[in-house]
């Protein structure tokens, strides 16, 4: 029994490790307290029971798809702002480092319930890790006329004061907290490290496939449009608080089906606030506007794009099309044509499909990651994992690592993704890694330099590359010290024809998932 600032909690001991599953940072985020930023919840008499996990955020399920190969909890009930801890020692005065874990899915998906991220593994090996429920979709990144913006992101902000302020007697040290996430959620971790908000709350940070990042404000608002055009509503709080949640859901899945990273579109995402989000997050990082001093650990996977591709057949579908998915990713990435002539140039024998999503990859994500790394190098340390998936198709696809980070490999959840069979070893150095970095910042590689190491995890032992995406960066000409919102050399809006190869692509993609 571990006594909160709310009430006291009961866990249960597993395997030699003590868990405390569901336990509420925030009041249940309805009726008047939906669309609205958290409110600390209501304490409680008696000890509350923490063996299950808590009630998952209203989401829309996967598509069959995608289904096959990611899992996904749902767990009915409006308290939905809870936490778990893992600790190997429930008792303050252990002051152990702690990680605390934001799950991606888009910011429309997922939760902490997902069994991948079992953090049992991280107290074993005396990391007290602790996973966070935040809001969804359009009740979490909705961006209406009449409620503040980002109250999925403000979930998470006090979800991080609860740590700060609660960790100690779980055995945690509230000075040592590492803050990490995959996909959406290293984007989320990225943007509360830039937050005047978040001083002295994070020591390190861990960001997997995702770099800090906002979206346009009018890219949100088209979704939320969308969404009231459908319903037959105006696009205002009020009025989609008044819908059904199981249509509201339906209908964001439905409005949302053409959106993805390869090709952009309206979706939900992070918005410049003014508050907790006062400028662009990459921008402040790189000008050392915040976070001094905070360790980075920072990567992706060599092949991204194979799982925003592969399910439902669109790679090859990619393929087909040739010139005219080339001309919308350079839409997308608002490249020229030297961008595209630049990677074909460096995989002569690649398809459109690859092309793309490579392009596309190294735009949205490891350009910024690079960005961040050159402007803060002494505390920076990269990795590529690039071991192959054993399912057909996927090669070391977007989230494929979280089953080695987790060393969660062995369970059915992990392999959907990975298949069976995965290699103990990687797992071993790739936790190990993790550990190491919560616990001194320090991974096991040398840090960033203008070599650029970047530590390789794939087949065989990791080893240490240098410089092995520097071809690809020297094509979008960055100055990391001033970094732009676009690649320097290219104009700041798509011609005409890039333009409408990019809806030419959307049209026959979206005939395709039909």
């Amino acid at each position: 029994m571990v006594r909160t600032p709310h009430g006291a909690v009961r866990g249960r001991y597993e395997r030699g490790v003590a868990v405390f599953r569901g336990i509420p940072y925030a009041a249940p985020p309805v009726g008047p307290r939906r669309f609205r930023p958290p409110e600390p919840p209501e304490p409680w008499d008696g000890v509350r029971e923490a063996a299950r996990f808590g009630p998952t955020a209203p989401k829309p399920s996967y598509s069959e798809a995608f289904a096959q190969y990611l899992c996904d909890p749902a767990i009915p009930g409006d308290d939905c702002l809870n936490l778990n801890v893992w600790t190997p020692e429930p008792a303050p005065g252990a002051r152990l480092p702690v990680l605390v874990w934001l799950h991606g899915g888009a910011l429309t998906r997922g939760s902490s319930a997902v069994p991948v991220y079992d953090g049992r593994t991280f107290a074993r090996d005396g990391v007290v890790c602790v996973s966070v429920n935040y809001r969804l979709g359009i009740e979490g990144y909705g961006l209406f006329p009449d409620a503040p913006p980002n109250p999925g992101l403000r979930d998470q902000l006090a979800a991080l004061r609860w740590v700060h302020e609660t960790i100690e007697v779980f055995g945690g040290d509230p000075d040592r907290i590492t803050l990490g996430g995959q996909s959406a959620g290293a984007i989320s971790a990225g943007v509360l490290l830039a937050s005047p908000h978040t001083d002295g709350l994070i020591r390190r940070a861990v960001l997997q496939s995702g770099p800090p990042e906002v979206s346009e404000r009018d890219k949100v608002r088209r979704m939320v449009r969308r969404m009231a055009t459908r319903l037959k509503i105006p696009a205002t709080a009020a009025a989609f608080a008044a819908v059904d949640r199981e249509l509201l859901l339906r209908t964001q899945a439905e409005v949302g089906r053409l959106s993805s990273p390869v090709l952009g579109g309206p979706a939900f995402g992070i918005v410049v606030d003014g508050d907790l989000v006062p400028r662009d997050p990459l921008r402040a990082l790189v000008d050392g506007d915040t976070a001094q001093g905070v360790d980075l650990l920072m990567g992706w996977t060599r092949d991204e794009y194979r799982l925003w591709l592969v399910p439902g057949g669109l790679l090859e579908h990619i393929d087909r099309l040739g010139a005219v998915a080339v001309a919308g990713a350079m839409a997308r990435c608002h490249a020229g044509h030297e961008i595209p002539r630049g990677y074909r140039a460096l995989r002569p024998d690649a398809g459109a499909a690859e092309i793309v999503g490579q392009m596309v990859t190294d735009h949205i994500l490891r350009v910024p990651l690079h960005r961040l790394a050159d402007a803060r190098p002494a505390t920076s340390h990269l990795y590529e994992f690039a071991w192959p998936s054993l399912r057909p198709g996927l090669g070391a696809c977007h989230a494929l690592e979280l089953g080695f980070v987790f060393d969660s490999g062995d369970i059915p959840e992990s392999q959907k993704l990975a298949g069976e069979g995965a290699p103990h070893g990687l797992c071993d150095e790739m936790h190990g890694a993790w550990v190491r970095f919560a616990s001194t910042g320090d991974p096991g590689w040398e840090s960033w330099n203008p070599t650029h190491p970047v530590r390789v995890f794939g087949d065989g032992a990791a080893y240490t590359a240098h410089g092995p995406r520097d071809a690809e960066y020297a094509l979008w000409s960055v100055n990391p010290r001033t970094p732009p919102s676009r690649p320097a050399s290219v104009p700041r809006a798509p011609g005409a024809e890039l333009a409408s190869a990019m809806r030419r692509l959307r049209r026959s993609v979206g005939a395709r998932r039909r």
